[in-house]
């Protein structure tokens, strides 16, 4: 039998390189019982970057979340592993010294086992204290090497960062190929040079689907020494996304190698329960394109994890360029225009900005660049026009060393800006502020949560967890799903009517108990004012007044606790008893 080669199921990132969001809790628990009865993975992506941020946006606690979803694995002893963005840890701009090392304590705590730590720039400056604070607190730090293809990216090159990160006592290296556009054969070289110096150290490949290389440089990994690869499954695998861990388990016994068996019943079990997720609203947000490889990825490199906020992007921005190309009489771009226009803008972007990996937050700065470079050329404006203050970030410098050089006009924009660079390291441009957001949590009686996670989440996550603890982000997701709802309803051919229908279906409608005219807040100032839309009433609040045809001014009291969604009857309307005045969402 040949080399071992074990498997690990990155679960969450599936669900990142498909759409905005990810499974709630009560999912993710249904889900893992089947993950662990498949029998074929020895490790699985339970959280990390972007995971506790989605949690928030849908008003749940995310630590709740962590500990729920890691529980079952821990039990079955399938090592878990989270996403580190590094400086960045789990969010999108750098974090200060004193939480990123608090993340590390609550994590293990959590169930965490594993800490996948990359930087975008590979730079071991930011990559370094994570492997410190991961030793700490008891977990396994696995050091990252961001994947990309350009003239800088050697094998050298990398070699020689992976014996820095070793040698500050990483037992383990991911090769992180977040775009699918390492080269099979390239891929197989790197490997080989860390095997051949670091025979003990465990080598695990991350590959995304995106330009179709995949499954050659899973290949082309295994035959040079790697020990684990990352794999994804049916209904999101391929695409944007990872291999289905059916095609590689097939490939690679074919090779000779030693892999696990997969109990088919639960792997179908498992498919049609994810399938049930994306049913159930998850699907509302995930771009069909994302479903698809393409090898255009191969120009511009941009990531699979990042595909579905892009589309969001383009599809926000297209109606706004097309309005400036009709106002000069130029033909009209379609989506798929644009989307070509945007990755040749990427293309021609990235060299220029000093080749960084094409990895979260820097994929991102450089998409937000390329995306306004496009408006700006259709405005007959110069590029460069916008680049916001985390980009202007990363090319100075405060994010860490830029693998390549800048191009002279970017530094002579920096220059006329009256911007300075920087060697230093980063980390001293972001202070300690925990004790800053122990005081918040104080004032407002908030608890710090067990081994201090609810103090770590505000920290890492501030306005997202303000959010969540004020009930705001709950009502902005629903909102966002129902605008969902209605926009994929029309796009089936739904009439404006059916729609209606549909949203009225979810809430409870407020009713007239008389006949008569509707006199709306009559005790504010301002007795032409309708309620707004949003406002919340607690149980036997007024509501408003209906006046009858024998004058008396009967008082409409609120029977709920909730807040108004739509207003059927405006001020001064008549109405029948029993019409709708307003329709209204339940308070839980």
């Amino acid at each position: 039998m040949g080399k071992e080669i074990k498997f690990s199921l990155v679960y969450r990132d599936m669900w990142q390189s498909s759409g905005k969001y990810q499974p709630r809790l009560d999912q993710l628990v249904k889900i893992a019982p089947l993950i662990i009865e498949m029998g074929c993975f020895a490790r699985v992506e339970t959280n990390g970057g972007a995971f506790e941020q989605v949690n928030l946006l849908y008003g749940e606690n995310p630590n709740k979340a962590v500990r729920a979803f890691t529980k079952p694995f821990n039990e079955a002893g399938i090592q878990t592993h989270m996403l580190d963005r590094g400086l960045n840890a789990l969010r999108m701009y750098p974090v200060p010294a004193d939480v990123r090392r608090l993340m590390y304590k609550v994590k293990k705590a959590q169930g965490v086992d594993i800490t996948r730590i990359f930087c975008g720039l590979n730079d071991v400056r930011n990559i370094i204290p994570s492997i410190k604070y991961a030793n700490e607190a008891g977990m396994i730090p696995q050091a990252t090497l961001c994947i990309t293809f350009s003239p800088v990216h050697t094998v050298e090159y990398y070699s020689g960062i992976a014996d820095q990160l070793i040698g500050a006592g990483a037992p383990e290296i991911c090769l992180k190929d977040m775009a699918g556009i390492g080269r099979p054969v390239f891929l197989g070289k790197l490997v080989k040079s860390i095997k051949e110096k670091h025979p003990d150290i465990i080598i695990q490949y991350h590959g995304h689907s995106g330009p179709g290389l995949s499954m050659a440089s899973i290949l082309e990994v295994c035959k040079n020494g790697a020990d684990i690869i990352d794999v994804g499954m049916e209904p999101m695998a391929w695409g944007k996304v990872h291999p289905d861990v059916i095609s590689v388990q097939a490939m690679l016994k074919d090779a000779g190698f030693d892999v696990p068996e997969i109990n088919m019943n639960a792997y179908m079990k498992a498919r049609s329960m994810t399938q049930s997720f994306i049913d159930d609203f998850l699907g509302y947000f995930m771009d069909e394109t994302n479903k698809y490889t393409s090898s255009l990825l191969l120009g511009c490199g941009l990531p699979g994890g990042m595909m579905g906020s892009m589309m969001a992007d383009l599809k926000g921005v297209h109606s706004g360029i097309n309005m400036i190309l009709r106002g000069k009489g130029e033909p009209e771009l379609t989506i798929d225009d644009l989307l070509v226009r945007l990755f040749d803008e990427v293309a021609y972007v990235w060299p220029k900005l000093g080749y960084p990996p094409l990895v979260t937050p820097f994929s991102q700065y450089v998409k937000n660049v390329a995306l306004m470079n496009v408006m700006s050329l259709v405005k007959g404006e110069p590029r460069w026009s916008m680049i916001d203050n985390n980009t202007w970030g990363m090319i100075l410098g405060k994010s860490g060393k830029l693998p390549g050089k800048l191009a002279p006009e970017i530094i002579q924009l920096a220059k006329d800006k009256g911007l300075e660079f920087t060697t230093d390291d980063p980390q001293k441009y972001y202070p300690d502020q925990l004790d800053q957001y122990r005081k918040e949590m104080d004032e407002n009686g908030w608890d710090y949560g067990q081994d201090d996670e609810e103090l770590f989440e505000l920290a890492m996550h501030d306005r997202q967890y303000r959010d969540y603890k004020s009930g705001v982000a709950k009502q902005r997701f629903e909102s966002d799903l129902q605008k969902a709802k209605e926009a994929k309803m029309a796009k089936q051919g739904f009439s404006a009517e059916d729609i209606l229908k549909m949203k009225r279906a979810k809430y409870t409608p407020i009713e007239a108990p008389v006949r008569g005219q509707v006199i709306w807040e009559i005790d504010v100032v301002d007795p032409s004012t309708a309620p707004v839309v949003g406002k919340e009433y607690k149980q036997g609040d007024h509501f408003c007044y209906i006046t009858t045809l024998w004058g008396e001014h009967q008082e409409v009291l609120a029977n709920f606790d909730g807040r108004i969604t739509e207003v059927c009857a405006q001020q001064g309307d008549r109405v029948m008893k029993g019409d709708v005045l307003a329709y209204i969402e339940k308070k839980d």
